[in-house]
């Protein structure tokens, strides 16, 4: 029986970045995943605290080179990788000069919300897409961590539905305690838009608040986890009125198996609120 694909798609990941409750399961589910008889692959952004020489990272000629159009601008995607020796496990890296070579991830050093985060939250989510293409990996499912990844819920669902590496793709999103102040972008509806995605399927951004952010992925994901202790009461009210299949909170000696068991009621359509 062929192996199922899973695709880790994180905002953080340890040893890459701080240990965080999203670095750190970003780190070891992924293996855990491996382990239980999956097939994986792992991406993250290539922001500039992450030391190249340290965890040496290098660049793969053959996926990089293409460029994305966000808001009619070209930005030239960058692809890294880096091996976890330990877990035996790759990870990529989503780089590009303009949007990830800052010191801070999604806050100034004076704790200000960077003004492109959302662009680079499409940056992130597309260029992570296109990387899959091209390795021709088909994904049976995709988990999605943090609210830097809420968009790609969006872009499986719509604009890359009929891509045939795609068209079976299931999508898993973690809500963490990771939420932003200021709202994106006032044009972030406009920057969203490519092929197949309408005005009514970002309505829920014409606010780009955190709470509408994440209510567009949950709205598009198959199933939703509760990865920190405490999320925004907002979303866990908006989970419980759309019905979605659902995960609570796991601790550290349970969530690897918990997930584990989701994503095979998620590629098995059983529609069961845990």
């Amino acid at each position: 029986m062929e192996k199922k694909k899973v695709l880790f798609i994180s905002s953080e990941i340890t040893p890459y970045l701080p240990e965080t409750e999203m670095s750190k399961k970003s780190r070891f589910l992924p293996q855990g995943i491996q382990e239980r008889g999956k097939e994986i692959r792992t991406f993250m952004p290539r922001y500039g605290s992450v030391n190249e020489r340290r965890n040496q990272l290098h660049e793969v000629i053959r996926l990089s080179g293409m460029n994305l159009i966000i808001d009619d601008t070209d930005h030239p995607l960058i692809i890294k990788v880096a091996s976890i020796q330990s877990a035996r496990m790759q990870v990529y890296f989503i780089d590009n000069e303009d949007y990830f070579h800052r010191k801070h991830i999604i806050k100034d050093s004076k704790g200000n919300e960077f003004s492109d985060n959302d662009e680079r939250a499409i940056f992130y989510a597309r260029g992570v897409l296109e990387t899959v293409i091209k390795l021709r990996w088909a994904p049976d499912l995709i988990h999605c961590s943090g609210w830097l990844t809420s968009l790609v819920p969006l872009y499986i669902k719509k604009a890359y539905n009929d891509n045939p590496l795609f068209v079976n793709s299931k999508v898993v999103y973690s809500i963490y305690n990771d939420d932003f102040k200021k709202p994106l972008d006032v044009n972030f509806r406009n920057k969203l838009r490519m092929n197949k995605i309408s005005e009514e399927d970002t309505e829920l951004v014409d606010d780009p608040t955190y709470v509408n952010v994440s209510r567009m992925a949950i709205q598009y994901a198959d199933a939703v986890i509760q990865g920190s202790p405490k999320i925004n009461s907002e979303l866990t009210e908006y989970i419980q009125s759309n019905e979605k299949l659902f995960l609570d909170y796991q601790p550290e000696n349970t969530y690897i198996e918990a997930y584990n068991d989701l994503y095979n009621k998620v590629l098995s359509n059983i529609g069961i609120t845990i």
